[in-house]
């Protein structure tokens, strides 16, 4: 499904995001990732909402955060967030924004986001190792994987689904649904999106030298191994999945690859290709009608889930 055309506010995001990222010192920064990596470091203490709970949990090699809310917290099922960040950016405060407008739209339900290790100082297979410990611990805590949610954006989409292969192959249960934002399922940078929206992606175009193009997470590893681009592994048996992207992207093609490979592999697959969005557009919330409808598409894929 595509929106048959940007609205003026997201057309006017979408060129501020290309005039900053234009910008000779920090445009550069953006693009490679560099100031991906400090953000998280620098940016001021979350406040938490006071309708919320927020509990750190520590596990061997990472911390946790689960949001939840401290009235009536849903308890039929919970959401497994997998942040992006391209295996380079470790949590940051546009990720607790998301846990909690994942859990307005899932009608309260809590999220375990977990702050999973990071390139380069801890390349592959440390993020897909720590995804798996954050699913297993749900499961020690008494969750059933048909009561699991994983959602995940940019790197976190690509983990989310690299985490499903890996459940697969060990013979167990996978998640009741998958949400998926600019999913990064092809680390070979195979997709005809990378040429066609070269210049028109605002946010990673016109330049190699940018996050999509860096080897620190995959190293000396196979980048078509399944468990680092998913879209080179066999979905058969995959839960159902919402996969939402922009057109404007030079991952579009990731999207649409894994969409259409997946559906031939019998699974459930909602592709909404947003017309004249950049990556990640959801991270606006409510200023823009396309990240809005966005949400709400989400909350409406939830609640076929629950049904389901």
């Amino acid at each position: 499904m595509a929106e048959s055309e940007a609205s003026i506010r997201g057309r006017v995001m979408r060129d501020m995001i290309a005039h900053v990222t234009q910008d000779h010192l920090i445009g550069k920064k953006i693009k490679n990732g560099e100031l991906r990596k400090k953000i998280g470091t620098v940016e001021a203490p979350w406040k938490c909402p006071p309708c919320f709970a927020l509990t750190t949990i520590p596990l061997e090699h990472m911390t946790m955060e689960l949001l939840s809310l401290k009235e009536n917290p849903d308890t039929d099922k919970i959401i497994l967030q997998l942040h992006g960040g391209g295996y380079v950016g470790a949590m940051r405060n546009s990720y607790r924004m998301f846990a909690g407008l994942y859990n307005e739209v899932s009608h309260g339900m809590s999220v375990l986001t977990p702050d999973y290790r990071v390139a380069p100082e801890d390349p592959y297979p440390a993020a897909l190792e720590d995804a798996f410990a954050a699913y297993s611990y749900l499961l020690a805590q008494g969750w059933f994987a048909e009561q699991i949610i994983i959602a995940g954006d940019s790197a976190g989409g690509g983990l989310a689904m690299a985490l499903c292969h890996y459940l697969k192959d060990k013979g167990m249960q996978m998640p009741c649904g998958i949400v998926a934002m600019s999913p990064w399922t092809d680390l070979t940078a195979s997709g005809e999106s990378y040429e066609t929206n070269f210049e028109k992606d605002p946010l990673f175009g016109k330049t190699r030298d940018s996050l999509i193009y860096n080897k620190d997470y995959v190293g000396d590893h196979d980048p078509m191994d399944a468990y680092i681009s998913p879209l080179f592994g066999d979905f058969r048996g995959f839960p159902p999945m919402l996969i939402q992207v922009g057109s404007y992207e030079m991952l579009l093609s990731d999207s649409v690859n894994v969409a259409a490979k997946a559906r031939e592999q019998g699974v459930k697959v909602r592709l909404s290709i947003y017309e004249g969005m950049f990556h990640i557009f959801q991270m606006a919330a409510k200023m823009l009608p396309e990240s809005k409808r966005a949400w709400v598409e989400i909350g409406k894929f939830i609640d076929v889930l629950l049904n389901d």
